[in-house]
């Protein structure tokens, strides 16, 4: 497995931590604060081990000025706060000399929590593409890079490929469990065996759709991804969501494995 948090001496280190605070907020009132919870058990251990954390994490689609009011995480660090019992140290900015003296002043055990990293979005979607500039910028500010972030691991995102390509990096404890988890349930399953699929893009799990259809029983695709299958197989889905570049795919998945996907 790839090197955890433990793997590494973080006292004093300055450690950036791709935590998902990708969490509903309505009016700057959180609604659901469990995605905040998950990642508790990894940044604590930061705290107990000395390091100088900081967290980074994306909140929404930010594709205006506008979405910056509604998709600020300054609602977060009141919250993951109040989690920790401790102050944290909120920047609203993604770069620049204020974020920098913040963290340069950071003490051992510190949290400081920067800006949703797709304000970074605005400007050629820097965060979303992995600007190579972007990402070399984000890992100047720490020394380690940890991932925690599972809900977007799959994706190459400047925060999370682009600062891992030029920092010593491992993943913090909610992705090791997810892929200690995953491992028994892929390589060694209890039959019959059926896995859910859901989220929105058949374009985020084009492998794990093929992986999964040589050692799944049964899959069953539900959420929004479900109706670019349901295109592929001639249904009207109205104006649901819809990868067209992706229909192909659907199809010859239905037309390879007619008796298992659902």
């Amino acid at each position: 497995m790839k090197k955890t948090i433990r793997d590494y001496d973080l006292t004093g280190k300055k450690v950036i931590i791709r935590v998902d605070f990708n969490v509903p907020i309505k009016d700057g009132i959180i609604k659901d604060d469990n995605r905040i919870i998950e990642s508790l058990s990894t940044i604590n251990y930061a705290i107990e081990h000395g390091a100088k954390i900081i967290l980074m994490s994306h909140l929404g689609r930010i594709k205006e000025d506008a979405d910056k009011l509604k998709n600020t995480l300054e609602p977060v660090s009141r919250r993951l706060a109040e989690l920790i019992n401790k102050d944290v140290v909120f920047i609203n900015e993604t770069r620049g000399e204020k974020l920098e003296t913040a963290i340069n002043n950071l003490q051992n055990g510190d949290v400081l929590l920067m800006e949703n990293t797709r304000f970074e979005d605005l400007d050629g979607k820097k965060e979303s593409k992995n600007d190579s500039e972007l990402g070399e910028y984000w890992s100047s500010l720490g020394d380690i890079y940890i991932n925690d972030a599972f809900g977007t691991a799959h994706r190459s995102h400047a925060s999370n490929v682009g600062i891992a390509s030029h920092l010593p990096n491992g993943v913090g404890f909610l992705i090791e469990a997810e892929l200690r988890e995953f491992a028994k349930v892929t390589d060694n399953p209890e039959r019959p065996y059926t896995v859910i699929l859901g989220g929105s893009k058949v374009s985020d799990k084009i492998e794990v759709i093929r992986h999964l259809a040589e050692t799944a029983d049964t899959i069953l695709i539900g959420g929004g991804m479900m109706f670019t299958f349901l295109k592929a197989q001639g249904y009207e889905i109205g104006k649901s969501l819809l990868e067209e570049d992706f229909i192909d795919f659907c199809k010859e998945m239905l037309d390879k494995y007619p008796n298992k996907i659902i």
